[in-house]
């Protein structure tokens, strides 16, 4: 098998014969015929009638040959050229089913039409009667140049229909890896969408958990605190609703195509965050070390607050009523050190967790380029990280 392995079927690329397409190559291949046919009709028809009508019945049959050239182009393309032997009638059928047979670019099949191609033209001027105004040898370098010519377009054009359908079907690939591409990156998107929703969240309903947690234990509160309790728990509430609709309109945004536009929390929202949990009754202590001299890149800042969040919400959730220490420390040189302390089993706790948070924030660490542990010692849990500047 002549046909590279990697090279397409020839029946791949071939596209499809339109009317038009019939119309145009009919007229051609009548014009070849009527040009060989009219040099010699005239002649045969006073020296060899019977010749004469071989010709045309082996020219039609020819003809009727040639529409079947696509099923069969080996066989058609011999018969036809054998019929041009006797036939110059059929010598236009011969030229099309040979030019398309060579466009399927197959050389051994080439080769054998065009030997067959090349005898059945060395008989024909032979024998036609107008043969013999010019030397045989003449007549022959005529048919070979003509065979060879018919061959090489037909070849040429084989070769641009494969490299046309070559380059459309890379387009088509080409466009659906992007499209794979694109669905990839919307989940991965998506997913980040998922982590920011269950850090926001977790640490608005750890909130309101505790504060309703507390109205349980507390039994000596006048109407006016429990309607303050009350009225804390219900802005929580709005709160929590109000990052969640923050965050599904990143995702709607994401879903149309629109850019993300919604601010995400950074280095600098940190100290707001741990006000936030000092007024809501916790009792957490900042420890900022961190040089102000250069700003600190919004994804480092945006884990570093994510990291906070997340060990705030812990700590309120199993150690209600514990102190916090949250320090924070290191600088372009030798990336961010985040450790967030506190102690054990301090007061009561009743609020469920599936142990996903931690998990989360390790990938969230691992993602930037840092690391992320945790440990209990000596009745204090400590949760560590470090985040490269440049992540």
């Amino acid at each position: 098998m002549d046909r590279q392995v990697d090279r397409p079927a020839p029946e791949t690329y071939q596209p499809p014969v339109t009317w038009w397409g019939q119309t145009w190559r009919l007229l051609l291949t009548l014009s070849i015929s009527f040009v060989i046919w009219v040099s010699y009709a005239e002649l045969m028809v006073e020296q060899a009638p019977l010749l004469f009508f071989l010709d045309i019945a082996a020219g039609l049959v020819a003809y009727v040959l040639m529409f079947f050239r696509r099923r069969w182009p080996l066989t058609m393309a011999l018969l036809t050229n054998v019929l041009g032997a006797v036939s110059g009638i059929a010598q236009g059928p011969a030229t099309l089913t040979s030019v398309s047979l060579a466009t399927r670019r197959r050389l051994t099949h080439v080769v054998l039409v065009g030997v067959v191609a090349l005898a059945a033209s060395t008989v024909f001027t032979e024998t036609a009667p107008a043969a013999g105004s010019d030397p045989a040898w003449i007549s022959f370098l005529a048919g070979l140049f003509a065979i060879a010519g018919s061959m090489g377009w037909g070849m040429y054009i084989g070769s641009r229909r494969e490299l046309l359908w070559t380059l459309r079907h890379r387009a088509e690939r080409a466009e659906a890896e992007q499209e794979l591409r694109v669905a990839q990156s919307r989940g991965t998107e998506r997913a980040r969408i998922a982590r920011e929703m269950h850090d926001v969240l977790a640490h608005r309903i750890s909130q309101i958990s505790m504060h309703a947690g507390a109205l349980s234990f507390r039994e000596d509160l006048s109407a006016d605190e429990m309607r303050d309790s009350v009225a804390v728990i219900r802005d929580k509430a709005h709160e929590a609703l109000t990052d969640l609709r923050s965050v599904l309109g990143v995702l709607r945004d994401d879903e149309t195509g629109r850019p993300m536009s919604t601010p995400q929390p950074t280095y600098g929202d940190v100290p707001v965050l741990v006000a936030e949990c000092v007024a809501s009754g916790m009792y957490v202590t900042l420890h900022d070390d961190v040089p102000c001299g250069e700003p600190m890149p919004d994804a480092v800042g945006r884990t570093l607050y994510r990291i906070v969040q997340e060990a705030l919400t812990n700590a309120r959730k199993h150690a209600p009523g514990a102190r916090v220490t949250v320090t924070v420390s290191g600088g372009p040189e030798d990336g961010i050190d985040v450790s967030v302390r506190n102690p054990l089993g301090f007061g009561p706790t009743a609020m469920p967790g599936a142990g996903l948070g931690l998990v989360g924030l390790r990938e969230r660490a691992v993602l930037r380029g840092g690391r992320l542990e945790h440990h209990t010692d000596h009745g204090v849990f400590e949760l560590r990280a470090w985040i490269p500047w440049a992540s």
